[in-house]
């Protein structure tokens, strides 16, 4: 059986009516180019060849006849060196590679059931079309497969310069290392793989090769060039051709590209503080913000937290709230606390089951609060999967952490610091990525002298203890200040603002004072050594 029979005639095709689609061959086999019926000549085996390699270097001669269902024209294949031939007793698609004399050094057959069998040496041979090429212009296109190749090609009436990578995906970043001095005479290298994820991943990695202001990469609608062509779509890869987009690493963006990004509306709402000199300070609360609150133990880190989050819920805002060092009836009793102005965990007071009633339906019952029941340290990806599905699953639009050293408390070996450097990190990228906001409770280190925190020591962003993560990915700190000795005031704390990066603006904002008989933190205004205003 020969593997390189020769073309003899076209004829009528009986099962598609064509009248000369259909072509003879020395060997007795029909091909038909309107409909891809193949006819064996009577007695030939129909024996395939599977993604082999032949050490046969006697070549077949392919008859570029238009391939119908490929929508490629009789002028593209001769252009190219692209046709039909018969091998094995069946007809194949043969792609020609040269080297740069124009001499074949291989081929590359394409049977029936999309297998391949490589004639030849393809490590002889550069990408293919590379011999149709000049050596060096304006741009080149690289796509994944020789028929997307030819259909570039034809798209573009044969006059632009386009080459395919030999082995797919696969080996694409290999061929083009190997051709990368001869691709770079280009001014601009486009890459068009296949829109699949492993089209795209090999395109990125080839783009990482070339040099950064050369490398493009083009989006079609469809899987590749060939599919666009059948569909008629030559004007989308037109399109996608002259705008592909230089490829940028991950998080390089052009100054140029932003217009519509600094020019659109800041969508951003500040949910104001139930604190004025706060909201003066540092303009309410915003989702995509982490906010972290410290001060020295038993100042009212906590009791802050639960006010602010009562204060989103009021606002219409759904809460999702992680207390590390309390139950969750504890945490539900602040918040229905601040509703109702009474201190409920101190036990038997005087409210009748509807205003009970009433503080839960308007707090944790509302609908817009979702509660962690976990006590003590956690894993850090525990941790944040809890959080991401506060976010995702159940809607929460701000997160309150108390705390973040209880996070890495209690858990054997590793560095503190790394662990808490390593979560606040990943807490900054999901604030982001989910855009929702954090109130974050942190603890201080103690100061140096004799004079604590809990004595009215000074606040600062040094202090914080854990990692200087902290401070640096918060985008507002704010310390509390109390001198729990004070004959006076031991139940007032100053309010500072340590790092504000919404407008910079820093210093002390205002006064707390924490009511007993109420188990509030309201708002006071101190007029000399007058008794203070209370403002709530």
């Amino acid at each position: 059986m020969e593997d390189n029979s020769t073309f003899i005639r076209h004829e009528a095709c009986e099962s598609c009516g064509s009248s000369d689609a259909n072509a003879l061959y020395s060997s007795g086999n029909h091909y038909c180019f309107a409909c891809d019926k193949f006819t064996p000549a009577e007695g030939n085996s129909m024996e395939l060849v599977r993604d082999t390699v032949s050490t046969n270097t006697k070549f077949l001669q392919p008859i570029p006849t238009h391939l119908a269902k490929r929508k490629l024209a009789e002028k593209t294949l001769k252009h190219w060196g692209y046709g039909v031939a018969e091998y094995h007793c069946k007809n194949v698609q043969v792609a020609n590679y040269y080297k740069t004399d124009n001499h074949v050094v291989a081929q590359k057959v394409r049977h029936p059931n999309k297998d391949f069998t490589v004639l030849g040496s393809l490590k002889d041979a550069g990408l293919y079309g590379q011999h149709l090429c000049r050596d060096g212009g304006k741009m080149i296109t690289i796509v994944e497969g020789e028929v997307d190749a030819l259909s570039v090609s034809q798209i573009f009436d044969n006059k632009y310069s386009v080459v395919s990578v030999p082995n797919g995906a696969a080996g694409a970043k290999k061929a083009i290392a190997k051709s990368i001095e001869w691709l770079c005479k280009y001014d601009k290298i486009i890459l068009m793989f296949d829109q699949d994820e492993v089209g795209q991943a090999a395109a990125i990695e080839c783009a990482k090769i070339l040099p950064p202001d050369k490398a493009s990469i083009a989006s079609l609608p469809l899987k590749d060039a060939s599919e666009m062509l059948q569909a008629g779509r030559t004007e989308e890869v037109i399109r996608a051709v002259w705008g592909a987009k230089t490829y940028r690493p991950d998080g390089i963006v052009a100054g140029t590209d932003l217009w519509d990004v600094v020019t659109a509306v800041d969508d951003r709402v500040s949910i104001p503080y139930p604190y004025s000199g706060m909201n003066e300070k540092v303009g309410g609360c915003r989702k995509g913000e982490i906010v972290t609150l410290t001060a020295g133990s038993g100042i009212g880190k906590s009791q802050l937290a639960r006010e602010l989050a009562h204060g989103l819920i009021q606002s219409g805002q759904t809460v999702g709230y992680i207390a590390l060092e309390e139950n969750v009836k504890r945490t539900a009793l602040g918040l229905m606390s601040i509703e109702l102005n009474k201190p409920l965990h101190l036990g038997e007071l005087d409210i009748n089951d509807k205003e009970l009633r009433d503080a839960f339906d308007a707090t944790v019952g509302s609908g817009r609060v979702y509660l962690y029941d976990h006590w003590g340290s956690t894993d850090s990806d525990n941790l944040l999967s809890k959080i991401r599905y506060l976010v995702r699953g159940c809607g929460c639009d701000f997160i309150v952490l108390d705390h973040i050293s209880i996070v890495v408390s209690g858990l054997e070996g590793g560095d503190e610091r790394r662990i808490i450097d390593n979560t606040m990190t990943a807490m900054r990228s999901l604030v982001e990525e989910l855009n929702c906001g954090m109130i974050l409770i942190s603890h201080l280190k103690r100061p140096s002298g004799d004079r604590g925190h809990e004595d009215g020591a000074q606040t600062s962003m040094s202090q914080l203890r854990g990692s200087a993560a902290i401070g640096q990915l918060s985008d507002i700190v704010i310390g509390l200040e109390r001198n729990q000795q004070d004959k006076e005031r031991p139940d007032v704390s100053n309010v500072r603002v340590l790092k504000n990066r919404w407008s910079g603006d820093t210093g002390l904002c205002n006064s707390l004072q924490y009511m007993k008989d109420s188990g509030r933190m309201v708002e006071v205004f101190f007029d000399d050594e007058e008794e203070p205003d209370v403002e709530f």
